[in-house]
């Protein structure tokens, strides 16, 4: 039990003591407590209680001069503000600290001495005792104090902090929450300084920031204090990790993006919270990864740990905002701060609401997107503080970066775009709360795009935000899920960019149908596979220079091409678990693969490629084979080391038995051997002589995708990419038909997969009838096409059921893979 009267130590605090010390400290006292022994690292420190600050304004007698500098304040009169919180402010401070609790923090800071030795220097944080509340976040109202040394310097830094309950952004946070600035009182932390100055720190959440998405923990990280990265400053390192094959014991990285990291914040001599000063990131630094695999998996280990706890002791699922930072000195990673996550996990309801873009125009600048709306308005550029009285409601607030004061601006816009940052940046976590768009990291914004210009911010296409110059129309999808029942066909998406695939999937789906692999290959990859193995034989410079590049910080050409795609499928495979992804390996033409930097040195010049040197014909082939050997490396990594199995793989454009034996023997050489682990082969249904010969390629394959667009083409003879014969072009011909039925009816006969991946039954309702009234097992589409494809299928199923025999069809979804 405690000796002090207004101090309590970590060990002794828990998540019930927030009406006593804050959300803040009551959460590292709960997981200093409950966490620590189990091996999650949190620095030891003591917090001032809820009754040291009435203690020390009642001493003061500054209770009756705070109502009259707060009485009927105007939070939105940014003047008024700023004079009245000025005043507020002046009041605490200059109330001092009573003897009796000057004595106890001293005393404290002792003790801490004595555990870490004298030269310890501290962490001196606010925590406000209505924070970090499940419906709201004080994070970052009030201040904070670090690398403070010394007696005076901790009391002085502890009266900063009883004062920074008045920040203008915090009364004007606490009135747009419906808080009493009365009934709030403020509680300090005083902890072990994190040495991050000499290393790195961030911010991690254990779901999908833009998209909610709750299966996989989003780490964010930079080089020396975490400042930079929370206010914006820099463009950070990603990593996401999928918290289920995580559970499972696979241990790997799921995705990551190298971020610029341009500054460091360090220490500079002073005692307050401005005592710090950036200075530029060495090249090297910034050419790398602030933290290696190891560290993230060590982050994410205690993110799953911290989120268990608090899901148990909340008796739901409880996301979790989590601060992170590694010590220079010591060398290891440190929690120093987590609360629960405010945004993306308070969204309830069933209403998926998709935004559009309908109109185009020219782009003035690009970032990283937050959140997937759209939004138009006038562009205010404001590049100080001196110019936020300036600004309208319904604005576009175009910034270099942004920071708490100037929250009750960023209340009133649009949308945001800055300069710098991240996507847990201050900008960021203000747009999310407000629901708006923002594209963030943009580089150059402030420059390129006009004061006073009319624009519209995007964030709708995907990673990629985008900000376009004119009022662009946009549309807005808005559907209620409650109570919509799941046909018998299995209805599952096609999709290639891994951008999209948590936002996608929360659509009603069952499964990926088509993951289409070149897309990855092209977007995230952007050479030729050879190339990135033989640089050498490169004719162009430019070429190899690029090629260059792209494979720095990895140890040669297959290594980048091997994790790029791995990450790339393995996103939209974790998306989607444990439900089946089906990844089509590479389907590029000979013209296609050209045209990746590097291509043409190792690409024949064919007259037709559709029909050409592409799909099967290529992987057991010596002018690809080692090509071929990559892609298989990386779905194994996929499967195997990441733990997604649920990854179907499907080979396209398979002509001939031979064709399929040879390919299927040259992934089993290469560790994918159909049957081992699980592993499921499709092949592609898109050539007459896959239906002629269904039944000995039954016996190779474990379901057929009908690709409609090849079988239309070659089935009429036409060429579906010439405009000359686009009117002879139609997959609802008779002769198409019979070959879809043909194929579905030798998959059942067999006793595999049958689906379809084409455009067809999107663009036509017919077809879709049709493909129903044949039972088969699935149809795949694209994601905008989802919904009301889903409904016609609901009611072709309900128009057959009526008129079905007294034994209904058994249900035809495809299965969950584990």
């Amino acid at each position: 039990m405690s000796t002090y009267r207004y101090i309590k130590f970590f060990g002794e605090l828990g998540i019930d003591d927030v009406p006593l010390v804050g959300g803040k400290n009551a959460s590292l006292g709960e997981m200093y407590r409950a966490l620590a022994p189990a091996g999650v690292r949190i620095p030891n420190g003591f917090a001032t209680t809820a009754d040291a600050y009435r203690f020390m304004l009642d001493q003061a007698q500054a209770w009756d001069p705070l109502h009259a500098a707060l009485d009927g304040i105007d939070a939105d009169d940014v003047a008024d503000l700023a004079r009245r919180g000025k005043q507020a402010r002046e009041i605490v401070y200059g109330a001092g600290l009573p003897s009796a609790l000057q004595q106890e923090i001293l005393d404290a800071y002792g003790r801490l001495r004595a555990e870490y030795g004298d030269g310890l220097s501290l962490a001196v944080r606010s925590s406000a005792t209505a924070e970090d509340l499940p419906t709201a976040s004080f994070a970052g109202q009030q201040d904070t104090f670090l690398n403070v040394h010394g007696e005076q310097s901790l009391l002085d830094a502890c009266r900063r902090c009883f004062a920074s309950l008045f920040t203008d952004r915090a009364i004007h946070y606490r009135i747009d929450q419906g808080f009493d600035h009365f009934r709030i009182a403020l509680s300090i932390g005083v902890m072990k300084m994190v040495r991050s100055d000499l290393a790195s720190s961030g911010v991690m959440f254990t779901l999908d920031t833009e998209s909610g998405f709750r299966d996989v923990v989003f780490i964010t990280g930079a080089y020396g204090l975490g400042e930079n990265v929370v206010q914006g400053a820099v463009d950070p390192d990603e990593f996401y990790v999928h918290k289920p094959s995580f559970r499972a014991g696979h241990r790997a990285v799921l995705r990551r993006a190298l971020g610029d990291k341009h500054l460091k914040m360090i220490y500079a001599e002073g005692r307050t919270r401005e005592a710090t000063r950036n200075v530029p990131t060495a090249q090297a630094d910034r050419e790398r990864f602030c933290i290696d695999d190891a560290d993230v998996l060590t982050l994410a280990d205690y993110a799953i740990r911290i989120e268990d706890h608090y899901s148990g002791k909340a008796g739901s699922d409880r996301p979790m905002d989590i601060e992170w930072a590694r010590d220079g000195l010591d060398g290891q990673l440190y929690i120093v701060q987590a609360r629960p996550e405010t945004v993306a996990s308070q969204k309830h309801g069933t209403v998926l609401e998709s935004y559009r873009l309908t109109g185009s125009g020219p782009v003035l600048a690009r970032g990283r997107s937050v959140g997937s709306r759209i939004a138009a308005g006038r562009a205010r550029v404001i590049t100080g503080v001196a110019q936020l009285p300036d600004f309208r409601p319904g604005e576009v607030l175009v910034s270099d970066t942004t920071t708490p004061d100037w929250e009750p601006v960023m209340k009133q816009a649009a949308a945001i775009v800055t300069n710098r940052g991240g996507r847990t940046c201050h900008a960021a976590i203000v747009a999310r709360e407000l629901g708006i768009p923002a594209v963030i990291g943009a580089g150059d914004a402030t420059e390129r795009v006009p004061d006073g210009t009319e624009v519209t911010v995007s964030c709708a296409e995907g990673d990629q935000g985008r900000v376009y110059q004119g009022l662009l129309e946009f549309a807005v999808d808005r559907t209620d899920l409650a109570g919509l029942p799941r046909p018998q066909t299995g209805i599952m998406i096609n999709l290639g960019n891994p951008d999209l695939a948590f936002k996608t999937s929360f659509l009603p789906n069952d499964g990926v149908g088509l993951a289409r692999m070149e897309f990855i290959v092209n977007d995230a990859i952007k050479a030729h596979p050879l190339a990135l193995l033989h640089p050498e034989k490169v004719s162009d410079p430019a070429e190899r220079a690029q090629i260059d590049r792209l494979m720095h910080g990895y140890s040669d050409g297959a290594a980048y091409f091997i994790e790029r795609l791995s990450e790339g499928v393995a996103t939209i495979a974790a998306a989607f678990w444990p439900k089946p992804v089906i990844v089509r390996m590479s389907d590029f033409k000979s013209n296609e693969y050209a045209s990746l930097i590097g291509g043409r040195d190792f690409e024949p010049i064919e007259a037709n490629p559709m029909i050409g040197f592409r799909g099967a014909s290529r992987y057991a082939h010596p002018a690809y084979a080692e090509g071929f050997a990559l892609e298989c490396a990386a779905m194994k990594r996929v499967r195997e080391d990441m733990g997604l199995g649920n990854v179907v793989l499907m080979i396209p454009f398979v002509r001939r038995i031979a064709e399929a034996d040879a390919v299927l023997a040259a992934m089993a050489e290469r560790g994918l051997r159909r049957g081992d682990n699980g592993l499921k082969v499709y092949a592609m249904c898109e050539i007459p002589n896959n239906v002629m010969l269904i039944d000995a390629f039954a016996q190779r394959f474990d379901g057929f995708s009908i690709g409609s667009n090849d079988l239309t083409q070659l089935t009429l003879g036409v060429d579906r990419d010439s405009e000359i014969v686009a009117f002879d072009y139609d997959e609802r011909d008779e002769g198409v038909k019979e070959m879809i039925r043909l194929a579905v009816a030798g998959c059942r006969r067999n006793g595999i997969h049958s689906g379809l991946c084409g455009q067809a039954p999107s663009d036509y309702p017919e077809m879709a009838e049709f493909l129903v009234e044949l039972g088969i097992d699935s149809i795949s589409l694209n994601p905008d096409s989802v919904l009301a494809t889903t409904r016609h299928v609901l009611h072709v199923e309900t128009r057959l059921a009526a008129h079905a025999p007294a034994n209904p069809a058994e249900t035809r979804r495809p299965e969950v893979i584990r």
